[in-house]
């Protein structure tokens, strides 16, 4: 694997890092206290492939409870 394809990988999750701590954060000054929020992240691979799709999907789902 090649810098930059390491580089746009970065700056992928960096963004989505951002985003999602932005997004998390107003959603739970949204709510009321005391409850967590059960959390789940999905990456998938949206790329059309046409006729010859990979063997194998990318699919990765993380789940985690966020305390207030």
């Amino acid at each position: 694997m090649n810098d930059t394809t390491r580089n746009d990988i970065r700056k992928l999750l960096k963004n989505f890092g951002i985003q999602a701590d932005e997004a998390i954060t107003a959603h739970l000054e949204s709510l009321p206290t005391g409850q967590p929020l059960h959390i789940r992240i999905t990456l998938e691979d949206l790329t059309d492939y046409g006729q010859t799709p990979p063997d194998e999907e990318l699919h990765l789902e993380i789940e985690g409870e966020i305390r207030p």
